[in-house]
């Protein structure tokens, strides 16, 4: 069964999507319809900006959120439509759209508000975020939980490879305690806050309200979304769970987990980069990956 994937934040790179535009007419419309509803030309920052500027949340989110879905339009053309769809964080709207719960325009906006929203709770209270390596999650949950502050498991990449989330003084402890407590690394990341955790709440809010408006529509096969790593269907379910992630954590690991054990073998990372490709082996060597990134 074929399970398609969608990048999230981190993938973006300088030139994303300029072949694209110059060899296809689907995606030269697309992409100029996208700039319109933007408001702004964000083309121009995808195809020549500097990498400073395509880190700006406010350009990050939609850009990599459409070079997904163009690539997508143009690969199930060729290809064969997914049998499930999954995204990493961000990549779930991309995975939305790939199953028809929503339309393009609609997720984009969405997209836009989320980066809005959460580009404001960074700056409501500064937060960081840590990648650990080597360790068990249950050990990792266990040390943070020891922890003064908010400190919180956030994504769940693959065994051995967990991100913690939370206030910056919070993090620099847990990072200490995690390497005493036998860590082979615990890398503080540049990124603007502290994504997938409770100081999110004010973006959960804000993007409630987006996405109570907007329609969601039947799929024609399942999701499995970050909060629950589970195969979900119904419109009001995924909802929920989509208002519910930008505070919960990203179960990426589970998430796979589930798509094997429901069939899926062949899974095709659509969207700039091919780190979900990696995750995805080392939480199952026996399956096959593929890229449809230009």
């Amino acid at each position: 069964m074929n399970a398609h994937i969608f990048p999230g934040q981190g993938s973006q790179f300088s030139g994303m999507g300029a072949d694209l535009y110059k060899n296809s007419e689907i995606a030269k419309n697309m992409f100029e319809e996208a700039n319109d509803l933007l408001g702004f030309r964000i083309t121009d920052i995808m195809f020549e900006g500097t990498p400073e500027q395509l880190k700006e949340t406010k350009v990050t989110q939609p850009a990599i959120f459409l070079h997904a879905i163009v690539l997508n339009q143009i690969y199930t053309l060729e290809k064969n439509t997914p049998d499930m769809v999954a995204g990493h964080s961000l990549g779930e709207f991309s995975a939305l759209v790939a199953n028809a719960t929503l339309s393009f325009k609609d997720a984009l906006l969405l997209v836009a508000k989320r980066a809005e929203a959460m580009q404001k709770a960074c700056e409501i209270i500064p937060g960081t975020m840590a990648a650990v390596l080597g360790m068990a999650d249950e050990e990792v949950e266990k040390v943070c939980s020891e922890v003064q502050g908010i400190v919180v498991a956030a994504n769940f990449n693959c065994p051995g490879q967990l991100v913690i989330s939370g206030e910056v003084d919070a993090i620099n402890r847990a990072c200490e305690l995690l390497k005493k407590a036998g860590a082979k690394r615990a890398l503080v990341l540049p990124v603007g806050g502290a994504f997938h955790s409770p100081l999110m709440a004010p973006a959960r809010d804000e993007l409630a309200k987006a996405i109570e408006n907007t329609n969601f529509h039947e799929p024609f096969c399942p999701v499995y979304q970050n909060v629950s790593g589970k195969a979900v269907s119904q419109p009001e379910q995924i909802k929920l769970n989509l208002i519910e992630q930008l505070t919960a954590p990203v179960r990426w690991t589970q998430s796979v987990q589930n798509m094997i054990k429901d069939g899926g073998n062949c899974f095709t990372e659509i969207g700039p980069g091919n780190v979900l490709q990696g995750l995805v082996k080392k939480i199952d060597r026996e399956v096959e990956t593929f890229s449809a990134s230009v």
